[in-house]
């Protein structure tokens, strides 16, 4: 057995009138959203560079261009699955995923049970794998100024 760890990192701007879609969890009442060439789905992102870091796949940059047309306005869950069908293939299974989302608003808490289980089930893994903490800024930084949110994940995987 052999067990890879990898990390992924994002950031997006926040805007008024955008959904706010995090970790394929939609938060209705956000007046702001993040702003991108898919959807913004910040802790999408950070998982997806996760585990195609883990699995020596690259990041989402190499799979999913942002300059690609197709991808406009694209569902970062479906893009998560796409990348987590080519790390399954390759026998790697997730042994666990812990994910920080770093913002003034959404308040992350009332959602992250929606998160985790909507990352879960792309995976294939139990909903009890997948770790989701919110944290805010506490006023310094972009994070802090509520103008952008960052996720941040670490993700293990087994080789079968």
């Amino acid at each position: 057995m052999q067990l890879r760890i990898g990390q992924g990192w994002d950031r997006h701007r926040l805007a008024a009138g955008r959904p706010c879609i995090l970790g394929g969890a939609v938060f209705e009442d956000c007046p702001v959203g993040p702003v991108g060439h898919s959807d913004g789905d910040a802790v999408c992102h950070a998982v997806t560079d996760a585990v195609l870091g883990a699995a020596g796949l690259g990041d989402i940059g190499g799979m999913f261009p942002d300059d690609d047309p197709a991808l406009a306005g694209a569902d970062s869950v479906a893009l998560l699955a796409r990348a987590w069908a080519e790390v399954a293939r390759r026998g790697f299974k997730l042994v666990n995923a812990d994910v920080i989302i770093i913002c003034e608003r959404p308040l992350v808490t009332p959602r992250a049970g929606v998160m985790k289980e909507k990352l879960a089930g792309v995976m294939g893994a139990s909903p009890a794998a997948v770790n989701i903490k919110g944290t805010r800024g506490e006023g310094m930084g972009p994070e802090g100024r509520g103008e952008c949110v960052t996720a941040q994940a670490v993700v293990l995987l087994e080789e079968a």
